[in-house]
């Protein structure tokens, strides 16, 4: 954990930014959307009788587990300064 000093003296322990970029948290979104969305399948085809549903389940929970760990870890920060050609000084 990263330190932060107060103006006061007093020492105050703050998560890092780095913590936020865990690779067991990447890996765990995935696994967990297979296991729910596969579980959910699983009971759905004990329910109605059926036998793809779990497939069905996994494939939908690998997707939406990939999908997340692109919105939490893949938005990368713009970069400073204009991203438009419109908004830059033109000499």
């Amino acid at each position: 954990m990263a330190q932060q000093n107060f103006p006061e003296g007093h020492v105050m322990d703050t998560p890092s930014d780095q913590s936020s970029q865990d690779p067991w948290r990447a890996f765990s979104y995935v696994v967990t959307g297979v296991l729910l969305y596969g579980g959910i399948g699983w009971g759905l085809d004990r329910w109605w009788g059926t036998t793809y549903l779990v497939a069905v389940g996994i494939v939908v929970g690998a997707i939406l587990g990939l999908y997340l760990t692109w919105r939490v870890f893949g938005a990368t920060p713009e970069p400073p300064g204009p991203s438009r050609p419109e908004q830059r000084d033109s000499k």
